[in-house]
């Protein structure tokens, strides 16, 4: 997830330069200064408990898409959230995988996850779709929240697909709060794009929410149609497939909108990369690490079991300790302190170039 705001330059009101700055100081001096976030929350804990939890109950809430409702095997509240979290779920077969929750809230009794069925995927979506009957327990952790809901004045909302899971909760928070909000929820067909229902229920009016499918409207929706809905100070939050989220950021600038926060499904592409290698302690194998792949895809090249979940550099699953070499730290979960013990994560960190980075094991 990231926050961005536009580049002050030609075109620009002088009152949007005064929100630059203003947001590099709460973005940078205020953490320093008070520990808690530039919307008054305490950073996410390095440490997140494991919980254990059953799957009370499965539904099929679009095609290809399985809504599970997760509850403590006593039935006690389970730890408070909000819009934008999500959790770590470890299956049955010990892969861990990221989800954001797509219920209330309020409703501490159980977390809401969906997940859509990706057959080219790595085996998490199958598992989940195929062999977690109801009843079956599990483990997750207790949710963080890297993608927060800052309650703007004015919210557009755009998804894409199972994108609308960690956006649901903040349409039904924006509602609550009478903010001016609208949500646009893309997909391939209607009947792939899950909690239609739901949505429906927070627009009694019809003028906030717009579905569009992709074979109803000649295709996928381009940026600009998509930030159509954007007005002076609106803030957009969006959550979708790789090439949506660059096309937004993107068609970003010539948007009225003030601010932009955004979560991917996957990892973003390698800027600035150069290639390295990897040399591997225990059997010493040496892996070469192109220029435009991470650390981690060559890795699971060699290994499909390394672990590992958000791709972006801050749940911390992929953690590797580094035995010798130089790191390019580019995650923002580790501490200073972790870093100078040898820790990197390596979805995202690398080396300089031609630098050889010894891990262990």
């Amino acid at each position: 997830m990231s926050h961005e705001l536009p580049p002050a330059g030609r075109g620009r009101r002088p009152e949007e330069r005064y929100l630059r700055v203003l947001d590099t100081l709460v973005r940078y001096y205020l953490p320093l200064s008070t520990r808690r976030d530039r919307y008054g929350r305490r950073p996410p804990q390095a440490v997140s408990a494991d919980l254990a939890v059953l799957v009370a109950a499965r539904t099929d809430v679009a095609e290809g898409v399985v809504s599970l409702l997760l509850r403590a095997p006593d039935g006690a509240p389970l730890p408070a959230w909000q819009p934008g979290a999500h959790l770590d779920l470890t299956l049955p077969s010990g892969l861990r995988r990221q989800y954001s929750l797509c219920g209330d809230p309020a409703d501490r009794s159980g977390y809401r996850i969906a997940v859509r069925h990706l057959p080219e995927g790595d085996g998490g979506s199958a598992e989940i779709h195929t062999a977690l009957p109801e009843g079956t327990r599990l483990t997750v952790s207790t949710p963080r929240n890297a993608f927060p809901f800052a309650a703007d004045r004015s919210v557009l909302l755009l998804a894409g697909g199972i994108g609308i899971t960690p956006l649901l909760p903040m349409a039904r928070e924006a509602a609550r709060r009478g903010l001016d909000w609208r949500l646009v929820h893309t997909g391939r067909s209607r009947a792939g794009m899950p909690f239609a229902e739901e949505l429906a229920a927070l627009d009694p009016g019809g003028d906030r929410v717009l579905l569009r499918p992709d074979d109803e409207h000649g295709g996928p929706a381009g940026a600009a149609e998509l930030l159509r809905g954007a007005r002076p100070g609106t803030a957009v939050y969006v959550c979708g497939p790789a090439p949506m989220l660059d096309a937004v950021r993107t068609a970003f600038e010539d948007s009225p909108a003030t601010a932009l926060h955004f979560e991917r499904f996957s990892s973003a592409p390698v800027v600035g990369g150069r290639p390295f290698t990897l040399r591997l302690r225990g059997s010493g194998r040496v892996l070469a690490v192109p220029a435009d792949r991470s650390a981690l895809d060559v890795l699971r090249e060699n290994d499909p079991d390394t672990p590992y979940s958000c791709r972006q550099g801050f749940c911390g699953v992929c953690r590797r300790q580094v035995v010798s070499g130089t790191v390019e730290h580019r995650d923002r979960r580790l501490s200073e302190q972790e870093r100078a013990e040898g820790q990197m994560l390596v979805c995202v960190s690398r080396a300089p170039e031609g630098e050889c980075l010894e891990l262990d094991g």
